[in-house]
């Protein structure tokens, strides 16, 4: 599937829309819907293979990146347009030991999405009934807003397209009844997949589980901020949630989309006017033409204006010295 269509031809119901006050757009007829999903990653299953990183890019048909040696098990540096899903690897040392703390970086499909939240572009982003939150790159300007506006800097921008690109939860697989590509990839099944209410009682009982283990800080990734996320995380090291790169506290407000209708009826107000009194002063002074300088500063005498030409004694100096002149001839 290649990346950058999915939004305009999903099927799939929608509850919010970019550039919308609309909380509940009227849906397509025959917009299908259904229960919320979710993605749960187990992190203290995780291998680290990547075996995810390469199912997501062939999957969307990602282009391939030159990969280099800095220090780390992560295969790039950093999530980009080519690359929706990263393998992060976090050296650090717990209890006297040095341990990898490994995370499964990609959007987390906000219940309250603040990229949806913070986009101009009407239609440029959408979240489906099921949670997932997709971008259409058909409507994108390329503003870069939706990057601010997410708690979790995952939108990474293009400067050769114009478009910001993420991941998109594999909606076209999902739309046909398919798990996403790094579900059916996985080989510890440290990925699962299912409804949002299953998977929330699956990470209670893999945090319970892990407590038994003697990790008792252990927790369930899904903050309030955001209403909730639609691909969760079962985190061990509960207590060092800055070492795996997740904010404690993430916080989107739909402030911003509540206020967009009056911002727009502002804005074109204050269009109105400025059109208004444009033409109020054509109307009253007409069209007026720019003052043209002179040599060195001076202002230039309009032609016509009855002044004599240079050399004739117009001025006083010019009198003086002509007549001085003709008495040194006497």
């Amino acid at each position: 599937m290649a990346q950058g269509t999915q939004g305009s031809q999903s099927g799939l119901a929608i509850r919010r829309i970019s550039a919308s006050p609309d909380p509940a757009p009227d849906r397509a007829p025959g917009a299908r819907t259904g229960p919320e999903l979710a993605k749960l990653i187990d992190i203290s299953r995780c291998i680290g293979c990547k075996g995810c990183e390469v199912a997501c890019k062939e999957w969307n048909e990602l282009g391939v990146e030159p990969t280099e040696n800095f220090g780390s098990m992560q295969s790039h540096r950093d999530l980009s347009p080519d690359t929706w899903l990263l393998m992060r690897f976090s050296e650090i040392e717990v209890d006297g030991d040095v341990q990898w703390l490994i995370k499964k970086d990609a959007c987390l499909h906000c219940e309250e999405p603040g990229c949806l939240y913070a986009c101009p572009a009407p239609g440029a982003i959408v979240q489906y009934e099921n949670g997932i939150v997709d971008f259409n790159h058909d409507q994108c300007i390329g503003c870069q807003l939706c990057v601010s506006g997410c708690p979790f800097d995952i939108p990474r921008f293009n400067p050769a397209t114009r478009k910001v690109y993420k991941c998109n939860m594999c909606v076209d697989r999902v739309e046909a009844g398919l798990e996403p590509a790094c579900v059916k990839t996985c080989p510890t099944n440290a990925i699962s997949w299912g409804t949002k209410e299953e998977m929330k009682a699956l990470g209670a009982k893999k945090v319970e589980g892990l407590q038994g283990r003697g990790f008792d800080n252990a927790t369930l990734y899904d903050p309030a901020g955001v209403g909730g996320t639609h691909m969760m995380y079962v985190v061990p090291h509960g207590d060092q949630l800055a070492e795996y790169d997740l904010p404690a506290d993430p916080i989107a407000s739909a402030g911003a989309l509540a206020a967009l209708g009056g911002l727009r009826k502002l804005g074109a107000s204050a269009l109105g006017l400025g059109l208004l009194a444009t033409a109020l002063h054509y109307l009253g002074f007409g069209p007026q033409e720019p003052e043209t300088e002179g040599l060195g500063g001076a202002e230039a005498v309009p032609v016509g204006a009855g002044s004599e030409p240079a050399g004739e004694g117009a001025g006083p100096e010019g009198s003086e010295a002509g007549g001085a002149g003709e008495t040194t001839d006497g």
